[in-house]
C-alpha cells in the first residue's frame, strides 16, 4: 500500500511531459483541488490511494454521473491493480456488464425501430389505397351531381324558351294596338283645335259681348268632351306603355335568365365531362375557401319559377288591356261625333244676335284718353318737385363732407352737425315720398293705357264678331274626321 501510495506521490510529484495527442496532467497544486474539492484532504491523499469519495458518494446515488460506479464500489483496495500509470485512467474505462447491456440495447432499438418501420409501411399502403378508392368515390358522387344539376338547368331552359315566345308574341299584339290608339288620339288633335280656336276667336269680345251663350256652352262642352276621350286614350296609352315596359322588363328577365342558364349549363357540362387525363386542370389555391355562391338549389329554382310566373301573369294583363283599348276607341269615336253635330247648331243659332254695343265703348275710350293725359300731367310735376329737392340735398351732404375735414379738437359734434345731419334725413324722406308717389302715378298710367288698349281692341272684335262666328268658326268646322280614322284604322 505504502508502494503504491509513494508511487502515485512520485508520478505526480514528478510528472511527465504529457505528449500532443492526449490531454494535459492534472495539477498537483493544492489550489487546483481546493475548489474542486473543497472538503478533501490534499495531505493524506498523496499517502493514499487517490480516490474521491465525494465523486463516489454522488455517483452512487446517480448511476448516470460515472457507468462505472457500481462495479467500482465492490473493488476493495486489496483488488486494485498494483500499478497504475494514470491516475483518470481507472475512472474512463466501462464494466463488462456495461458493454452487454449497451449492445442489447442497441439490439432492442434496432427491433422496435424495424417493427415500426415495417407497420407505417403496412398502413401507409392500406391508407394509400382506402384514399383512393374514397376519393374515386367522391368524384364519381360530384360527377353525378353535375350531371343531374345539368338535367335540372336544360329543364329550366326549355320552359323559359317557351314562355319568352309567348311573351314576344304578345307584346308585338300589344304594340301594334298602342299604335294603333296613338294614330287614334293624334287624329282628334284637329277637332279640338278647332274647337278651341273658335273659342279663341270668341275670346277676343269684350265686355258685353262675351256672353256665356249656347254656343259658347256647346263649344266648352265638346272640348270637355274630346278632353275627356283623350283623357281616357292617354290613361290606356299609358297603361300600354306601362305594360310594355313590364313585359318588357319580364322578357328582359327571361332573356337575362336564359343567357345565365346558358352559361351556366355549358360550365357545368363542361365540369361534368372533365377528368383527371383532361387537359386544362390545374391548381387553384384557396378555392375551395372562397364562397361566391348567392342562392341555394330552392332559392334557384324559385327565381325562375318566379320569371315565368311574372312572365304569365304580364302577358295576362296585356291581352285583358288590348280588348279594352278596342273597346274604347269605338266609344269615343262616337260621342266626339254626336257632340260635333250639336256645336253647328247652335252656332247657326247665334251667328244673328250681335248688335250695337260700340257707343257705350267709344264714351269709356274718350274718358280713358282723357284721364291719360291728366295722369301724365300729374307725373312731369312729381318728377320736377324731385328735381327740385335733390339741390337741397346735395348742399347739406356738401356741408357734412366739408366739415369732415375739420382739424382734430375742432371736429365737434355741435348743434349745426346735428341740424345738417337731421337737415339731410328729411331731405331724403321727402325724397323718397315722392319717388313712392311718382311710382304710383305710373302704375296708374299703365292701367290705364291697358284699359285704352282692351277698349281698343273691344271695338275690333265688335266689328269683326259676325265675321268671327260666321266665316272663321264654321269655316273651320267643315272638316272632321270620320269614324274610321277615330278609331286609328287609317
Amino acid at each position: 500500500m505504502e508502494l503504491l501510495g509513494s508511487t502515485l506521490t512520485a508520478t505526480y510529484a514528478h510528472p511527465r511531459p504529457a505528449s500532443t495527442s492526449f490531454l494535459p496532467a492534472i495539477s498537483t497544486m493544492t489550489s487546483s483541488y481546493r475548489d474542486r474539492f473543497p472538503h478533501y484532504n490534499l495531505t493524506h491523499s498523496l499517502s493514499l490511494p487517490w480516490r474521491p469519495s465525494t465523486y463516489y458518494k454522488a455517483a452512487s446515488n446517480l448511476p448516470t454521473l460515472g457507468p462505472y460506479c457500481t462495479r467500482s464500489q465492490k473493488v476493495s483496495e486489496s483488488t486494485m491493480l498494483p500499478f497504475v500509470s494514470n491516475r483518470t485512467t481507472l475512472f474512463t474505462r466501462y464494466t463488462p456488464d456495461d458493454w452487454y447491456r449497451s449492445n442489447l440495447t442497441n439490439y432492442l432499438e434496432s427491433d422496435t425501430s424495424r417493427h415500426n418501420s415495417e407497420r407505417l409501411r403496412v398502413d401507409t399502403t392500406r391508407l394509400i389505397q382506402d384514399k383512393y378508392q374514397e376519393m374515386r368515390k367522391v368524384q364519381a358522387d360530384s360527377t353525378q351531381n353535375l350531371g343531374e344539376r345539368v338535367n335540372d338547368i336544360g329543364f329550366w331552359k326549355s320552359e323559359i324558351i317557351h314562355e319568352l315566345d309567348a311573351m314576344i308574341g304578345e307584346t308585338n299584339e300589344l304594340t301594334d294596338v298602342k299604335k294603333k290608339l296613338e294614330r287614334a288620339l293624334m287624329e282628334t288633335e284637329a277637332p279640338l283645335q278647332v274647337a278651341r280656336e273658335c273659342l279663341f276667336h270668341r275670346e277676343k269680345r269684350m265686355g258685353i259681348d262675351l256672353v256665356h251663350d249656347e254656343v259658347e256652352k256647346e263649344l266648352l262642352m265638346e272640348v270637355d268632351i274630346i278632353l275627356s276621350c283623350q283623357e281616357r286614350m292617354k290613361l290606356h296609352l299609358d297603361k300600354a306603355i306601362a305594360q310594355l315596359a313590364a313585359s318588357r322588363a319580364a322578357q328582359h328577365e327571361l332573356e337575362k335568365d336564359l343567357s345565365d342558364k346558358q352559361t351556366a349549363y355549358q360550365i357545368d357540362d363542361k365540369c361534368h365531362h372533365l377528368r383527371n387525363t383532361s387537359e386544362g386542370i390545374s391548381y387553384f389555391r384557396g378555392v375551395e375557401r372562397v364562397d361566391a355562391t348567392i342562392s341555394v338549389p330552392e332559392s334557384w329554382a324559385k327565381f325562375t319559377d318566379d320569371n315565368i310566373l311574372r312572365s304569365q301573369s304580364e302577358r295576362a294583363a296585356s291581352t285583358k288591356l288590348r280588348d279594352d283599348i278596342q273597346n274604347l276607341l269605338v266609344v269615343t269615336a262616337n260621342e266626339m261625333w254626336n257632340q260635333f253635330n250639336k256645336v253647328n247648331l247652335a252656332f247657326t243659332n247665334r251667328i244673328a244676335e250681335t248688335a250695337d254695343a260700340k257707343n257705350k265703348i267709344q264714351i269709356h275710350l274718350a274718358k280713358t284718353l282723357q284721364e291719360i293725359f291728366q295722369t301724365e300731367m300729374t307725373i312731369e310735376s312729381i318728377k320736377k318737385a324731385i328735381k327740385d329737392k335733390s339741390a337741397f340735398l346735395k348742399v347739406a351732404q356738401t356741408r357734412l363732407d366739408e366739415r369732415t375735414r375739420r382739424p382734430n379738437i375742432e371736429l365737434c359734434r355741435d348743434l349745426s352737425q346735428l341740424r345738417l345731419v337731421n337737415e339731410v334725413y328729411e331731405v331724403d324722406e321727402t325724397i323718397q315720398t315722392l319717388q313712392q308717389r311718382l311710382r304710383e302715378a305710373e302704375n296708374t298710367l299703365q292701367s290705364l293705357v291697358h284699359t285704352k288698349a282692351t277698349l281698343e281692341h273691344d271695338l275690333a272684335v265688335k266689328a269683326n264678331s259676325l265675321y268671327i262666328d260666321q266665316e272663321k268658326c264654321m269655316g273651320m268646322r267643315k272638316s272632321f274626321p270620320n269614324t274610321l280614322r277615330l278609331v286609328g284604322f287609317c
